[in-house]
């Protein structure tokens, strides 16, 4: 491909959100705007503040995480449009509104208003590829009740389990919590059923603190999932592809927190990666072959990264959660994973437009 504008690809690259990822969005965004190829795309960053206010950013990529990226000199308020004769953003300039035409989106925004089925919704209007899930595969791997109660028909083994609504607990906590003790062993996990970068998760080891982990839980979503804790390795790992997906080695984290929370995930960057992961190699088989399984059984596409407990003794394959946009930073494992076959992290975004251009093609 030459490098001439005509023969560029125009990509939008859209970060931030409305969501308590916003900050990881950010991250993820500039080592994906530092990675891929100007030869090759047409650039655009389009901003999603914290309030919802969509901005086209002209600045530097620095200034994403430097917070420049919300200045008034670095921007002119844009968003997508759901018309597909558009087919990109409407521009809001002084002389009046312009239309920008988009080849592909790449929606680099995680947890709620981002990777939850709302934007891809947007985009599905737009009639833009996109990279990524479609809207239900996306809702429903966000929604962790909906994801074990799909994964408990497809036999695949997870960690026991139960969900309510945060305000049935409100109604009736001792009920609630005398179901946790009778149905769960502790130590229990307690999420919020939409939420991710463990944001919201509680680690409890007895009944007298299920309420303040509850709350903490309900406050970031209406639904809670409370999990049993599994002891074992906690591994991961990246599975890439539209129908025929493949599935990367597979990755373990050693965490240095209680368990491997948001700090540790983007802050800290103290936990161990081990890639590949210390394991036997029919269990790494059966890691992968589960996770392309889930993959599929859950309608996903693009990408997605799922995660796994492997249990002390016997050596047990327990899904635990599936990502639908992973985090794209420096010290992510979607990429480190790839990168382990060769696959260089440029190639990676190379290779996620091409599977939303033949997804586009196959659905059109």
């Amino acid at each position: 491909m030459t490098g001439s504008t005509e023969k560029k690809k125009r990509l939008a690259v859209i970060f931030g959100g409305a969501s308590s990822e916003h900050e990881v969005s950010l991250m993820s965004a500039t080592s994906i705007l530092e990675n891929l190829d100007r030869e090759k795309y047409e650039i655009f960053m389009v901003g999603i503040t914290k309030q919802g206010k969509w901005l086209l950013y002209t600045g530097p990529v620095s200034g994403l995480t430097a917070g420049d990226w919300e200045k008034p000199e670095h921007t002119v308020p844009a968003f997508l449009s759901p018309d597909p004769t558009v087919h990109g953003l409407v521009v809001m300039k002084e002389a009046g509104a312009e239309t920008l035409r988009l080849d592909c989106v790449f929606p680099a925004l995680h947890g709620k208003n981002g990777e939850d089925g709302t934007m891809q919704g947007l985009l599905q209007l737009s009639g833009i590829p996109y990279v990524g899930c479609n809207t239900l595969s996306s809702a429903v791997c966000m929604d962790k009740a909906v994801t074990h109660t799909l994964l408990s028909a497809a036999n695949i083994e997870q960690a026991h389990y139960l969900w309510f609504y945060a305000d049935r607990f409100d109604a009736a906590p001792d009920t609630i919590k005398s179901k946790i003790e009778a149905r769960l062993n502790f130590p229990v996990f307690v999420k919020p059923a939409n939420a991710g970068s463990s944001v919201g998760v509680s680690k409890v080891e007895r009944r007298e603190d299920l309420d303040a982990a509850i709350r903490k839980a309900a406050a970031e979503d209406s639904k809670v999932v409370v999990e049993e804790g599994i002891a074992g390795q906690e591994v991961e790992c990246a599975v890439l592809g539209n129908r025929e997906a493949q599935a990367s080695p597979v990755g373990e984290i050693g965490a240095s927190a209680v368990f491997y929370d948001y700090e540790d995930k983007y802050i800290n960057g103290t936990s161990q990666l081990f890639i590949p992961a210390r394991l036997e190699e029919d269990v790494a088989e059966k890691i992968r072959q589960t996770a392309v399984r889930a993959y599929r059984w859950l309608g996903c596409s693009g990408l997605a990264r799922v995660d796994f407990f492997v249990t002390e003794g016997d050596h047990r394959v327990i899904l635990n959660e599936i990502n639908t946009l992973p985090g794209f930073t420096s010290i992510s494992m979607y990429p480190k994973l790839w990168m382990e076959t060769g696959l260089s992290y440029g190639g990676l975004l190379d290779r996620l437009i091409e599977l939303a251009l033949q997804k586009k093609e196959a659905h059109s």
